[in-house]
């Protein structure tokens, strides 16, 4: 027995010896074996051979051999040997694991961490963050991490003159690591989420930089928060270190926020102000100030920045590309102390990850280092004008812009394209009323948008009209051509009119009308039906076929219903939902995250949640109503806190339907605070139906977080 012992420990010294020349050689398959037998022979290898396997396998940056070095870890953790694990292995296995897009492992190391009291510096963990959030359930996770680094620090709970607490602080989350979660949650779409680190912000003293304070006000106009977008505008106009690309984004932010509203006035005085203000430098001394100011802040003539951002924005994702795809060797790795080369590979990505953010600015471009309204604004303004049926505001408005911006030509007017865009539509009297307040103006146009009016007018039977339309080109001094004159003889003609006709053919005669009609309304819609380039009135003509209606009503409430939810005033928000529906307004996923996040805030308000889910399930089968990641994980957290079971099952069908991303890790370390006793023994012999159903429910979610 004697001799088989120390045959076997030569061997096991022997294997870890092998081990270590194999990963040095990189020879990861023998590597791996010569493991597997280690374990089978005596378990896990001393600690300085396992830590030596993690960062081989991580230097790898193979996802095979990733995910081998990652059941390592679990399997430590399992059998209580996380002694065997070191902090800065472990955070060099995270941060390949986020490279590779392995998030889960990733955030599940970092959780490890923070568990066992080993706290990642922020410096370190911020740059996995900034990998993690390349990817939407990355981008997920990311958040949860800073909200749950970020409670330890809430309301002062740690002293930092206790010098013991020193690694503690040192991982409190800073505004890089705020603005790459932020950044991610905007990216990928879970504002609701980004806005719960917002609110975190203050409570565990972090600042905002003047890149945080750009991605606040994408969140803010995202979520329809218009007042918290003003509050932000004062910090803003005051900010002396923001670029002309940062304000272009902002005044975007806050101009796409008026039209949410359907705050037409608010909107185009804010266009009205950026063309004055255009024409204003133009036209003086100080526009050549204002070049070179623009100079030093980025902000070049728009051909040169357009060029100059692509470049940037193509070395920008190429460097990022090589940071994703390379890692600096462990011993490099481990010198570095402070991780100060992490913390500036986090501030590389999040720069790449605001690149993103700024090309959906598209209301607003910049000229010059000045602002100025981009024809999409053009279009989602008229388009809201002309829903709410305000014509004659509308056509007022325009008339002012042609006054600042000059067009090339009457025709080619941004009025006339949306004339000739109603008249497309088939709205002909909408058009008639925007011929006729141009004419009350003093504006004169071409003859062709009269042209297209009057051959709708005869294509749609209304002679009435056509005399009218007849009788105001006459007197705006239009001469319309013999293609208009075909088509009222025509209709005369299909109306037995025949005197009408013959009198429509003199007129002609006498005023020497050229043949050949005219084509530019044709050219225009045919330009249109094949996604053709047509301009505003293309553009106009998609967003109204294909856009949403506007209901600013629903962004009124839901700021209202947020109020009191997050005052936790939820007596108040029930009576504001009760009021909401009793206007008209359909409820959204906005309004139910809300009231259940407020529900939660509370606690014990199970039931009412529930009430909510039954009423979301009936609008979503009755109504276009859609749910979402954040409106089902909110529910899903409140069902798993309360207990609902059967509830929680539901969400979690739904969720996996809709392939939604689902923290599991979350809702297992839930499971465990709350329910750990839960069910544990055997089932009671007499159970009534109820009991068995809520037992079954329990277990079904147990076996899913992977607990049963």
């Amino acid at each position: 027995m004697t001799g088989t012992i120390l045959v076997q420990a030569r061997d096991t010294a022997k294997l870890n010896v092998e081990i270590l020349n194999a990963i040095d050689e990189h020879r990861y398959v023998d590597t791996w074996k010569l493991f597997e037998q280690h374990m089978q022979m005596e378990g896990f290898p001393r600690k300085s051979v396992v830590n030596r396997l993690l960062t081989g396998f991580a230097e790898s940056l193979d996802a095979q051999w990733l995910e081998k070095a990652y059941g390592m870890v679990e399997q430590a953790y399992e059998e209580s040997k996380q002694n065997l694990l070191e902090k800065e292995p472990l955070i060099y296995l995270s941060l390949a694991l986020a490279k590779c897009g392995l998030s889960v492992a990733a955030s599940t190391i970092l959780r490890k961490l923070v568990e066992t009291e080993q706290f990642p510096p922020v410096t370190a963990w911020s740059a996995i963050l900034a990998h993690m959030s390349q990817t939407a359930p990355g981008a997920y996770l990311a958040a949860e991490l800073i909200l749950e680094i970020g409670y330890l620090f809430q309301d002062g709970r740690v002293d930092p003159r206790k010098k013991s607490n020193a690694p503690l602080i040192a991982m409190k989350p800073n505004t890089t690591a705020f603005s790459i979660a932020l950044a991610g949650c905007l990216l990928f779409g879970t504002t609701r989420k980004a806005e719960q680190l917002l609110d975190m912000m203050p409570q565990i003293g972090v600042k905002a930089d003047a890149n945080l304070l750009i991605v606040m006000a994408h969140i803010y106009e995202r979520n329809g928060r218009r007042e918290e977008l003003r509050k932000l505008q004062r910090h803003i106009d005051e900010a002396c270190n923001l670029t002309g690309v940062q304000f272009r984004q902002f005044y975007n932010c806050l101009l796409s926020c008026h039209l949410k509203f359907g705050d037409l006035e608010a909107a185009s005085n804010m266009v009205m102000k950026m063309l004055r203000k255009a024409k204003e430098a133009q036209n003086s001394l100080a526009a050549a100030t204002l070049v070179l100011e623009a100079a030093g802040n980025d902000n070049r003539p728009l051909t040169a920045k357009s060029s100059g951002q692509s470049q940037q924005g193509s070395n920008g994702l190429h460097n990022v590309s090589l940071i994703k795809n390379q890692i600096i060797a462990y011993d490099e790795f481990s010198r570095d102390r402070n991780f100060l080369k992490l913390g500036d590979e986090a501030k590389e990505v999040l720069l790449n990850l605001l690149a993103k953010l700024q090309t959906q600015v598209e209301l607003i471009t910049t000229e010059h280092g000045i602002l100025q309204p981009t024809e999409t604004i053009y279009v989602k303004l008229v388009k809201v004008f002309l829903e709410v049926g305000k014509i004659k505001d509308l056509a007022q408005f325009l008339i002012k812009v042609e006054k600042e911006d000059c067009p090339v030509s009457n025709d080619d007017s941004a009025l006339v394209h949306v004339i000739n865009t109603c008249i497309s539509l088939g709205w002909l009297d909408q058009a008639h009323d925007f011929l006729d307040e141009m004419r009350f103006a003093g504006v004169r146009t071409g003859s062709s948008v009269y042209a297209s009016l009057l051959k709708a007018y005869c294509k749609a039977n209304r002679p009435r009209e056509v005399a009218s339309l007849l009788r105001d080109a006459q007197k705006a001094g239009i001469q319309l051509d013999s293609s208009c004159y075909d088509t009222m003889i025509q209709s005369r003609v299909l109306q037995q009119d025949t005197q009408g006709a013959l009198n429509l053919f003199k007129e002609m005669k006498e005023a020497k009308i050229p043949r050949g009609g005219n084509e530019e309304f044709d050219r225009l819609v045919k330009g249109c039906a094949t996604n053709g380039e047509a301009g505003l009135m293309a553009k106009l003509l998609r967003e109204i076929r294909e856009g949403q209606k506007l209901d600013s009503g629903v962004h009124d409430w839901n700021n209202v219903i947020h109020f009191f939810c997050k005052k936790r005033l939820m007596q108040d928000a029930e009576k504001a939902l009760e009021k909401m529906r009793s206007l008209g307004h359909t409820p959204n996923a906005q309004t139910f995250h809300s009231m259940v996040t407020g529900y939660a805030a509370i606690g014990g308000k199970y039931i009412e949640v529930t009430e909510l889910w039954g009423e979301m399930k009936s609008l979503a089968s009755s109504t276009p109503m859609k749910f979402d990641q954040e409106l089902l994980d909110s529910l899903l957290y409140t069902f798993v806190r309360g207990g609902f079971f059967g509830r929680a099952n539901e969400v979690v069908d739904m969720m996996e339907k809709g392939n939604m991303f689902i923290d599991k890790y979350k809702y297992r370390t839930l499971f465990l605070k709350y329910h750990k006793t839960l069910y544990k023994g055997k089932a009671p012999k007499f159970q009534t139906e109820s009991q068995l159903k809520k037992r079954e429910a329990a277990l079904t979610f147990k076996k899913w977080v992977g607990l049963y």
